[in-house]
């Protein structure tokens, strides 16, 4: 089973305090403690972000662990990453990421973990990376439609609600046509998908939501989508 976890904004990182985003990730495994490793590159692996993670996930019944790219502990990085169970993918620059996992060859090692069944998750950066396209504001002034992996149709916006020109530019791009329709999330929803199907979307915030935008007969359309606030589940 091949699943990915993309979530607009929340977990570890954003909600300290509300764990219910990150407890739903290592709750997808199978394993009874699964491995969970982080990938902070879109951070430049920054320092602050690799003890934040730690300190969420050394309380949970996991083994985290995490890849620095900037500080590689080991020259076997294909053999590391696909001994996990899931893959967390922090936030921050998303070209730079997509830059430098190319570079070290991490983006093929990267679907061979997902063929695998290696669960990839992440956050905003680490949301949109999976997609075919996302919006991203990794070019400093203002935001743009960029080419990610592919692993999953489609473009993704995250941040929908946390940012005031996330809105209108994602509707923007994909009612010129500069980036495939696709999915927007609100800060605190993760959409899951399994075998490239969207399964579910969840959120850690009460009146969180995703929404479908996309053009139909040269007309745009946002529909938000059922979301289940994992509080109440």
């Amino acid at each position: 089973m091949r699943q990915i976890i993309a979530l607009g904004g929340g977990g570890f990182s954003m909600e300290p305090d509300n764990p219910l985003l990150d407890t739903y990730i290592l709750k997808q495994s199978s394993k009874p403690k699964p491995k969970i490793c982080f990938i902070p590159t879109a951070s430049g692996d920054r320092e602050e972000y690799i003890q934040n993670f730690y300190t969420f996930f050394l309380k949970q019944d996991c083994e985290p662990a995490h890849l620095s790219l900037f500080r590689p502990h080991t020259r076997e990085i294909e053999e590391f990453v696909l001994e996990q169970d899931i893959i967390y993918v922090g936030g921050g620059n998303t070209k730079n990421l997509l830059a430098l996992w190319k570079d070290w060859n991490l983006d093929s090692i990267m679907r061979k973990a997902y063929e695998k069944g290696i669960i990839l998750a992440g956050v905003s950066a680490g949301s949109i990376c999976w997609f075919e396209a996302g919006v991203t504001d990794s070019f400093g002034d203002g935001l743009e439609p960029l080419t990610c992996l592919g692993i999953l149709k489609g473009s993704n916006c995250p941040h929908y609600d946390g940012e005031s020109d996330r809105r209108p530019s994602y509707q923007e791009f994909v009612n010129e046509g500069s980036i495939q329709s696709g999915y927007a999330t609100d800060d605190g929803v993760a959409i899951h998908y399994i075998n490239e199907k969207l399964e579910s979307i969840v959120s850690s915030r009460p009146n969180a939501k995703a929404y479908h935008v996309f053009v139909e007969n040269k007309k745009l359309h946002e529909e938000e989508m059922e979301t289940k606030y994992l509080g109440t589940i």
